[in-house]
């Protein structure tokens, strides 16, 4: 079950929420109050999905606790676009332009969500140009991360960037609670092309795979894959 809980404008002392995001920073006291004040706060769980490609969208999401995911799927195949973590603003596209979504937005785990109204963001940025350039850059920078990814995807060498991938998510030589369509889905690639990295490496001598987990049984050498 989800919460909901709109504060009254006397109430909001604490503009923290939106004066800490890169977003709306700088802009005067009492035009956040108002803000505050006209948002709502809902409490989801894992799994929760917030929209989907080609949904139509009226409001903008504030990430208060917990995280989000937003991705593309196709089929039994997913593109992770970003882990969101607080603060953290996400569905920008459901407010501009067509207000159309073109990924979805999964919670991770249970969440804490501040939603503000569209109109509310067009008032902004009609009224404070500075704001309206902060979001084009925003998406101009996650536009481009993806693409810069996916070029990742395409022309650099797999293995590296598992190696890089598996000394991230170790701890200590051990990568606990991980399964190849999961390496695959952060490398963007076939769930086959990661299991043949993972071979690679352990015909090497460098990994040994179980179910769920991988231990480094030599760390120097997989820090060097991860530099070629």
């Amino acid at each position: 079950m989800s919460a909901k809980r709109t504060v009254p404008l006397d109430k909001l002392s604490d503009i923290r929420p939106l004066s800490e995001l890169e977003l709306f920073k700088d802009l005067p006291a009492g035009r956040l109050r108002v803000m505050l004040a006209r948002s709502t706060v809902r409490n989801f769980q894992a799994g929760h999905v917030f929209f989907r490609p080609d949904q139509s969208g009226d409001s903008l999401f504030l990430l208060e606790q917990g995280t989000v995911q937003t991705f593309r799927a196709s089929g039994k195949k997913k593109l992770i676009i970003a882990d969101l973590k607080p603060p953290a603003i996400f569905g920008e596209m459901g407010c501009v332009g067509p207000c159309l979504y073109h990924c979805c937005a999964q919670a991770v785990q249970p969440v804490r969500i501040r939603t503000i109204p569209g109109s509310d963001l067009a008032a902004i940025l009609e009224e404070y140009p500075i704001v309206t350039r902060r979001l084009l850059d925003l998406v101009s920078r996650r536009f481009v991360d993806v693409l810069m990814d996916l070029d990742a995807s395409s022309f650099r060498h797999l293995i590296p960037r598992l190696s890089k991938l598996l000394l991230e998510r170790a701890d200590g030589n051990l990568v606990p609670n991980v399964t190849h369509r999961e390496l695959a889905q952060r490398l963007r690639v076939y769930r086959e092309s990661a299991t043949a990295a993972l071979g690679e490496l352990k015909k090497a001598g460098i990994i040994e795979v179980k179910r769920k987990q991988i231990r480094i049984l030599d760390p120097v050498r997989l820090e060097r894959a991860a530099r070629e």
